[in-house]
């Protein structure tokens, strides 16, 4: 499998931006306003994974304050999984938050995206808090030091 991993450290351009909007909608079920939401973010980053042309998986994140970083959003296509592409992607970015002198990275999950709360544990991120979202949905805070 020849898979390409680039990062932008802004919006990305039309074509890699499509493939990151249609993946977050297949995976998460919408899109609207990412854009927009991703506008507003200080110091983004966005990790992706190509393959053919074809953004196949992405991790987002931007700048909490100078010294943590909130890894925001991310997912792997369906049929792209379980080979270690979203491990890639989540070292990849924690490599450049280090250069980048961040000292540690956020995240925020739902018991429901289990696949991804076992990614984070098994690559040192601890549970420090959880709180009820807006929907009424638990969600889980992770935070690992860098």
């Amino acid at each position: 499998m020849d898979i390409k991993y680039v990062y932008f450290d802004s919006t990305p351009d039309n074509k890699i931006m499509e493939g990151i909007l249609f993946l977050h909608k297949n995976i998460f079920g919408n899109s609207d306003h990412l854009c927009h939401r991703m506008e507003s973010k200080t110091n983004l980053l966005i990790n992706i994974a190509i393959q053919n042309s074809k953004v196949i998986g992405y991790k987002i994140g931007y700048s909490l304050d100078n010294d943590k970083f909130y890894s925001w959003l991310g997912g792997v296509d369906v049929k792209y999984r379980n080979q270690g592409i979203a491990s890639y992607l989540m070292e990849k970015q924690h490599e450049m938050l280090r250069k980048k002198g961040y000292i540690a990275v956020q995240t925020k999950t739902k018991n429901k995206w289990r696949s991804m709360l076992i990614l984070n544990i098994k690559n040192g991120f601890d549970i420090i808090g959880t709180y009820t979202d807006d929907e009424g949905e638990p969600k889980i805070i992770l935070e690992k030091k860098l």
